[in-house]
């Protein structure tokens, strides 16, 4: 006989503003235990150092996980001038210094290099897999890995501010995979003068923003709490980015014994993946295809 799951069976998202020192994984199992939840996971992990949206999700909202980790993302950050460093962030130790420090134009013609269609080396200290290893743990033991670059789709990365001549404020808006730090540090090689990620905040995730998130302050004052509970956003927010197929309760049973459902109407196109609702609540996810769904992940709350 299967274990059954210790904690409440709840569903939804919760967007935290996750303060610096704290790691993802210490945020998700803190949101966990104060909803006394039996599921919990998030999108898209934050450094410790780094803060804003974390969005947690508990329960039947874990399987819409991948719509948020896949959506368009959007940073604030400070990058130093003048220095490189082991992990391209203010945590690692020095390994490169320059007096050489660029102008408000140099900053916005080198920023043009870095739009559009981009390959990217993930960071030295990062959690890409080396061999079965995470890089940050061969790094840790002083190796040095030559890792292959990635593709990531860059929205916009412009010049905020100019706090002073060794600093300068950015906004990146991206896809799915990148790494700050390696802008940051890639700016610094790009205006010949190095450069690293002093500090980072993350402005939104998909439909969620930071603004809108509870602190980690709240969430221990609220825990095991209906007010905690009220913040607790829907399922079907993780699928902000997906059509809606509205379908009947006919439909809705057959989807969710896995079997293709009718859906009554769809802005979706054939081909493409989409989720059917009841009611405004989420049924199944699948692939649309002429007047029906074809169900790959099913809902059961």
């Amino acid at each position: 006989m299967a274990r059954r799951k210790k904690g409440r069976d709840i569903s939804g998202w919760l967007v935290v503003d996750k303060p610096a020192g704290v790691s993802s994984a210490a945020v998700v199992n803190k949101v966990k235990w104060a909803f006394d939840a039996n599921k919990a996971g998030h999108a898209g992990t934050l450094d410790p150092e780094a803060t804003g949206v974390l969005a947690v999700a508990l329960g039947e909202a874990t399987k819409t996980v991948p719509y948020i980790t896949d959506a368009m993302k959007a940073y604030r950050f400070l990058v130093r001038f003048g220095q490189a460093t082991n992990t391209d962030d203010a945590e690692g130790e020095v390994i490169a210094e320059s007096d050489a420090r660029p102008t408000d134009d140099d900053i916005c013609a080198a920023l043009t290099g870095f739009v559009g269609d981009i390959m990217q080396v993930p960071p030295q200290f990062s959690a890409v897999k080396v061999d079965g290893q995470r890089a940050y743990k061969l790094a840790r033991d002083g190796e040095e890995l030559e890792l292959e670059a990635r593709p990531l789709w860059v929205e916009s990365l412009e010049l905020v501010s100019r706090p002073d001549d060794d600093h300068a404020e950015l906004e990146l808006v991206c896809g799915k995979g990148g790494y700050v730090r390696s802008i940051a540090r890639d700016l610094g090689e790009a205006l010949g003068c190095h450069a690293h990620v002093q500090m980072l905040r993350r402005v939104w995730s998909g439909p969620f923003v930071a603004e809108d998130g509870i602190t980690m302050e709240e969430l221990q004052n609220k825990a095991k709490s209906a007010e905690l509970d009220a913040h607790l956003l829907p399922v079907e927010a993780g699928l902000a980015d997906l059509p809606e197929l509205r379908c009947t309760a006919e439909a809705a049973a057959r989807l969710r014994h896995g079997n293709p459902g009718m859906v009554l109407t769809s802005e979706a196109e054939y081909g493409d993946e989409a989720w059917a609702s009841l009611d405004g609540k989420a049924v199944a996810i699948g692939i649309y295809r002429s007047g029906e769904l074809h169900p790959s992940r099913v809902f059961n709350h």
